[in-house]
């Protein structure tokens, strides 16, 4: 069995230019050590929607990323105002985006249900005021 590979990078919360940077190389990363193609597209679509959350909603974090031949865990951390309703914002359209970030393309409210959709477990843990950690899982 082999060693699990961990991946860390951090999340600048102030340039959307960046933002998507941290799945591009895990997606680059998961093709040279083999991993088949479904999985890295589930991997590349959730973590780039979590990153893009991440900058427009929580100031930027964290994103751990944790691969074994059995699964990848992707783990992104923010220190924003947290989700005040999980239920709502899982909800397809559903954004508490700015106009300014809609102008630029993006708050459209489709992050969280597309990080769902794309991966075959997901936890969110919220508190307001504190900040928001997802867990995602993709199987192999």
């Amino acid at each position: 069995m082999a060693e699990p590979i961990h991946f860390h990078f951090d999340v600048d919360g102030q340039d959307f230019s960046t933002a998507g940077e941290a799945s591009v190389v895990v997606k680059k990363k998961l093709r040279q050590l083999g991993y088949p193609p479904e999985a890295i597209r589930k991997v590349s679509i959730a973590m780039y929607e979590g990153e893009i959350n991440m900058v427009i909603h929580g100031g930027g974090g964290e994103a751990d990323i944790d691969v074994d031949e059995k699964e990848i865990k992707i783990v992104l951390t923010d220190h924003g105002p947290g989700i005040a309703d999980v239920e709502q914002a899982m909800q397809a359209g559903f954004s508490t985006a700015r106009d300014n970030i809609r102008a630029l393309g993006f708050g459209a409210g489709m992050g969280l249900p597309n990080m769902k959709k794309y991966s075959d477990s997901m936890k969110i843990d919220t508190e307001v005021g504190k900040g928001t950690t997802v867990t995602m899982t993709i199987n192999i």
